[in-house]
Order: C-alpha cells, then structure tokens, then sequence
C-alpha cells in the first residue's frame, strides 16, 4: 500500500529507530519529563536510562542526570516522582530511581539581557537607517542595529 497511512502507525517505526534499544517508553518519559516532574526540575534534572528487569516491562530503575543540591532534593522526591512516573505510564513501570551525579545533557542557557545603548550607539544606528525610504524595512534594520550592539561581547581569549 502507498497511500497515505496514519501517524500513529509510523511513529514506533522511526522513534524506535532513533531510540534504538532505549524503546517507546523512555522517548515518551524523556518528551514528557516536565509535565510529569513539574518545570523548575526538570530545568536542572533529564532522564537517562531506563533499565528493566531481564524479560520484565516493569519495575525498572530510572536512571537520572542531576548535580548538586538538586540530587539531594530528588532523593527526598523520590516516592512522589515515582509514583507520578508510574501514573504517567499507567502501571508499575518504575521501581525506584538512582541518582547520576552529571549535567542533564541540555542544560537551559541563562538568560542574558542585552545592555542599553548609549546615545552616541543610538543616533548611529537611526542615521545609517535614516536613509531607507520603507518605514517597515527602516524600523527592522533599526531594531536589527540595536540588538547586534547591544549584544553583550564574549570575553577576550587568554592566551
């Protein structure tokens, strides 16, 4: 048949691909994290690994990225997280949780805020905009010439 075929027929077929070994429930474990953990933890924590018993779907060990102070709360966290893991799954799937002392792979990059221009920053950029006729075209290349100055600039390199 190659027609059209539903979604849910392929998803298994590619995200079992992608996630190979790790399975459908750990890719649904990891999309959902912050929904099941809340946000504030999961901007400082991410699933790992999944380990089930040998020929077992449940009980397994859900392996946890976190580092610092942070470990210490998701000991102290561990039957409520569990036990929302198991919710979310809709049976036993998780037995207990082990710590892994590491940086969730995508930590959240902070937020920095531009620094305000000087005026000298300001006029230049309103002068070499004062040329283009467009008034929507002039307001972007404006709004463009600020933002680049007011980047904050990497630090110089030590040699």
């Amino acid at each position: 048949m190659n027609g059209p075929r539903r979604i849910g027929q392929t998803v298994p077929e590619v995200a079992g691909k992608a996630l190979g070994k790790r399975g459908l429930a750990f890719g649904s474990l990891i999309n959902d994290w912050p929904s099941i953990v809340g946000h504030q933890l999961s901007l400082r924590t991410a699933p790992d690994k999944l380990s089930f018993p040998r020929g077992k779907r449940e009980d397994a060990v859900l392996h946890i990225r976190a580092m610092g102070a942070i470990a210490l709360e998701l000991q102290h966290l561990e039957p409520q997280i569990v036990e929302r893991i198991n919710s979310f799954f809709g049976y036993r799937a998780v037995a207990k949780i082990k710590l892994i002392h590491a940086a969730p792979l995508s930590m959240p990059k902070p937020v920095v805020r531009p620094r305000d221009l000087t005026m000298d920053e300001e006029l230049s950029v309103m002068t070499t905009a004062a040329t283009v006729e467009d008034e929507e075209l002039r307001a972007t290349l404006e709004r463009f010439g600020r933002s680049l100055l007011a980047r904050p600039r990497p630090a110089p390199r030590r040699r």
